[in-house]
């Protein structure tokens, strides 16, 4: 195997030929891009919310979602490490649902991240006005974007290390809370508000379910938001040296992650703050500090899920970037979005994402309250996240049908395989209803069928037109080069080859 170091500021574009994506993230990325992915935005910003809607239940309303989202990794987990061809989700549906369910995924899931940026964009909003509250809603939002689009442009390296490095200030942040809240509690803090830290704060007001069934349901809409992201680690899986060692080691550590950067954070804030004092328009890591007289310490959380906030955008950026590149591989998208830069990012995939974002700033001078915008851009988001998703699970129950052989050699199967799909797939058919019972979620729900509308007109029109290219002969579409198969056949430069699991070879730089 050959790799090209080339210098980061040679723009050039890679030869067609060479079309490939480089490895560049080692171990320690893709564990702590992992995190990042289930530490997300919605934790942070919208996790007020939740518990004003839910109460102290709302510790319940994550260790469900966590749950089922594991097991979506672990199917995700094993049909990508049955055949190291397989560069994503999107792949794994294509080739084994169809061409129509890769168009279908990876378009979606590009615009899923797109919607997610926008409302990575007014956190940002929100948390830069904490400091200065006369700023324009503009400033911030179109500064992130540049700079994010800045480093991306460099190296897939630079963006693991990005990633590294917020995911790392996140940790540190949630640890430090806990650790606070704990002392809080041994030594019987008294907020200057009259309230005393105590484990007592957390059923002493309407008990564990103090808002009712209705509440409890109502909190999962911001909730399943939290962990949208999640999936990240598999699209980062095709430029890891070793996924074969670090996916299943990344995917494992799930349930930890959510129970302690989930629930016990959850839990500690509630128990130094009665549920019902927190504000649902204020994140409340940065008001426990606030309310417990620490206005310095509510100034550094306050950075905390700022970076939080700009790790999720520059996570988006990197995964519609990437989803871009296959698809046009595949002809699925415009071919200029198929070619790297000398540094072998796809450039032209990053600048268009990034412009993408730019109209989401709209949203903040549509609405009145910076957390109505995140709230309608945050049920858009789970909608199709819940699409993207069920494909994962429906791919699996595919495999496992046409596949057994496969499965059988799998080195990392997924436990409890079929029955855990069809609950998986019966819990998203709750989320939808779930999410169909609030006002404010159920107007973003109704509009979204739209973009379902939207990519059924244009699958159709990309059949017509390759079926004309087809009668008019090989050459007259400006599809990508043709690359000789080692296999026998023809596939476009760059793409995974897709096949039996005794072809699942690296795709590594040539």
């Amino acid at each position: 195997m050959r790799s090209h170091d080339h210098p980061a500021h040679d723009a050039d574009p890679v030869p067609e030929g060479e079309q490939t994506l480089h490895r560049g993230l080692g171990n320690r990325h893709l564990q702590l891009i992992a995190i990042g992915g289930a530490i997300g935005t919605g934790l942070f910003m919208g996790s007020g919310k939740t518990i004003s809607l839910a109460g102290p239940s709302i510790l319940l309303v994550y260790a469900i979602i966590g749950a089922f989202l594991f097991f979506v990794m672990r199917a995700m987990g094993e049909l990508l490490l049955s055949n190291l061809k397989y560069k994503s989700f999107r792949d794994i549906a294509e080739d084994i649902l169809g061409p129509w369910a890769g168009f279908f995924a990876g378009w979606t899931y590009w615009f899923c991240w797109i919607v997610i940026g926008v409302a990575d964009l007014t956190a940002v909003t929100a948390y830069v006005r904490f400091w200065w509250p006369d700023l324009p809603k503009w400033v911030a939002a179109t500064v992130l974007v540049a700079l994010l689009l800045g480093l991306n442009l460099i190296a897939v390296r630079l963006f693991g290390e990005i990633e590294f490095w917020f995911a790392l200030i996140k940790i540190v942040a949630i640890v430090a809370l806990i650790a606070v809240a704990i002392i809080m509690i041994v030594t019987g803090f008294v907020a200057p508000d009259g309230h005393q830290a105590s484990l007592t704060n957390m059923v002493a007001d309407g008990g564990f379910f103090p808002t009712g069934a209705g509440g409890f349901l109502a909190g999962f809409q911001i909730a399943f938001f939290a962990f949208l992201g999640i999936e990240l680690v598999g699209t980062a899986a095709a430029e890891t040296k070793d996924p074969v060692r670090t996916l299943p080691k990344a995917i494992n550590a799930i349930p930890v992650r959510v129970m302690l950067f989930y629930i016990c954070a959850l839990a500690a804030i509630m128990a130094v703050t009665p549920w019902r004092s927190i504000d649902p328009e204020v994140s409340p890591f940065v008001s426990m500090f606030a309310l417990a007289g620490l206005g310095a310490a509510a100034s550094v959380v306050n950075f905390v899920v700022l970076t939080s906030a700009s790790s999720s955008a520059n996570a988006g950026i990197f995964s519609t970037s990437r989803m871009l590149f296959g698809l046009a591989l595949d002809r699925m998208a415009p071919r200029a979005f198929g070619r790297l830069s000398k540094s072998r990012v796809p450039a032209k995939a990053l600048v268009f994402s990034c412009t993408c974002l730019v109209p989401g700033i709209i949203l903040l001078y549509t609405t009145d309250s910076i957390i109505a915008a995140f709230t309608l851009a945050t049920t858009v988001a789970s909608v199709l996240f819940i699409f993207v998703w069920g494909l994962i699970v429906v791919s699996y129950l595919v495999y496992r049908r046409r596949s057994p052989e496969r499965h059988a050699a799998s080195v990392y199967k997924m436990p409890v395989g079929i029955v855990a799909c069809w609950a998986v797939l019966g819990f998203f058919a709750a989320m939808i209803a779930i999410l169909a019972l609030e006002p404010d979620t159920r107007q973003a729900l109704l509009v979204t069928p739209l973009w379902f509308v939207v990519l059924g007109v244009a699958y159709w029109l990309r059949g017509r037109r390759l079926g004309a290219v087809v009668s008019a002969g090989p050459g007259s579409d400006g599809a990508p080069e043709v690359a000789p198969d080692p296999a026998g056949g023809p596939v476009a430069a760059g793409t995974a080859t897709r096949g039996s699991a005794d072809d699942a070879t690296l795709d590594v730089v040539p």
